[in-house]
């Protein structure tokens, strides 16, 4: 079997496959003509989303590709082929999401930031500090990674629901709601954790008139897809006091441009796309168990459904 990687990190990627499997034959290089080249004859193609749907638009095509991303927007746009099998990486970023969330939750609970500045400042804070117990946390978006940072927040002692594409039943949320249930929600919690797709249904969710039904003590975690918030929407809301604060670490540019609002917004908080990277060995124990799976025919984790974007 050949297999094409298209990764900023291919020589880690390679080395990694080489060494789980020994049997399979490894294309890659970091100049994209010889990438190019490559492609012509190789059908299944390992890597991100951005390099690989520059290699469909040159008229390359595979028979499966396997994202190293959790989103597949690039190879999404229009005009791209989608006559072949696509996975997208699950399974191996609910832990690292979880924490990432659970930081900035923590940080919020015990007013990190505020004590920062009073130390700028040399002024002694011994204000007391919250916890998470009894705090009602909102996941938008209760599939594989929203559903891993469920479980890990439940220790906490928090009260966990939901968003989903239909309401259900799912634990270990109270309550899992459709997304036309979000503006009675997020006026019943103390988080709102986004962590919705890219998909035409999630553009805009997050707009005034929804900011507006937050509780002024709520925090907002964006950690889904920047295209889900309207900015100057949130950065209002943020300046009148709609939502305690916010933190954004997706966003519908990036890099940010530098005279963006969210840079000087108040109460919002950048952390530059950093929440769940790729860890190369899951990735390729994810890839391997796939590809197992295709050569014997069966199911595989992750696989896109292109009518519904994921």
């Amino acid at each position: 079997m050949r297999v094409l990687i298209a990764e900023h990190d291919h020589a880690v990627y390679a080395q990694l496959l080489r060494q789980a499997a020994p049997d399979i034959e490894v294309l890659t290089s970091g100049d994209s003509a010889e990438l190019s080249r490559l492609a012509t004859d190789c059908p299944v193609w390992l890597g991100q989303p951005d390099l690989l749907a520059t290699l469909l638009r040159q008229g390359h095509k595979p028979r499966w590709l396997q994202s190293t991303w959790a989103g597949i927007t690039p190879l999404l746009a229009e005009g791209l082929t989608r006559n072949y099998r696509l996975t997208r990486a699950v399974g191996i970023f609910g832990q690292v999401m979880a924490e990432y969330v659970l930081t900035y939750m923590l940080g919020h609970e015990r007013e990190v930031l505020a004590r920062l500045v009073s130390q700028v400042e040399r002024k002694w804070d011994n204000r007391q500090g919250q916890g998470l117990a009894g705090r009602k946390v909102l996941i938008v978006g209760t599939g594989d990674i929203g559903q891993r940072v469920a479980q890990f927040l439940v220790p906490f002692g928090v009260q966990l629901y939901g968003i989903a594409s239909e309401a259900r039943e799912l634990a270990p949320f109270i309550e899992v709601g459709a997304l036309q249930d979000l503006p009675r929600l997020v006026g019943e919690v103390d988080y709102v954790i986004n962590l919705l797709p890219n998909t035409p249904n999630t553009h805009d969710v997050y707009d005034a008139a929804l900011f507006k039904q937050f509780k002024p003590t709520g925090l907002f975690i964006n950690v889904g897809r920047g295209v889900a918030v309207v900015d100057a929407d949130l950065v209002q809301a943020l300046k009148e006091g709609h939502l305690a604060g916010a933190v954004i670490d997706v966003c519908r540019q990036e890099p940010l441009p530098q005279r963006h609002p969210f840079w000087t917004a108040w109460g919002l908080l950048l952390t530059g796309h950093s929440s769940a990277p790729t860890s190369p060995t899951m990735m390729v124990q994810l890839f391997l168990e796939n590809l197992r799976a295709y050569q014997a025919g069966e199911a595989l984790r992750g696989e896109v459904d292109f009518t519904r974007g994921y």
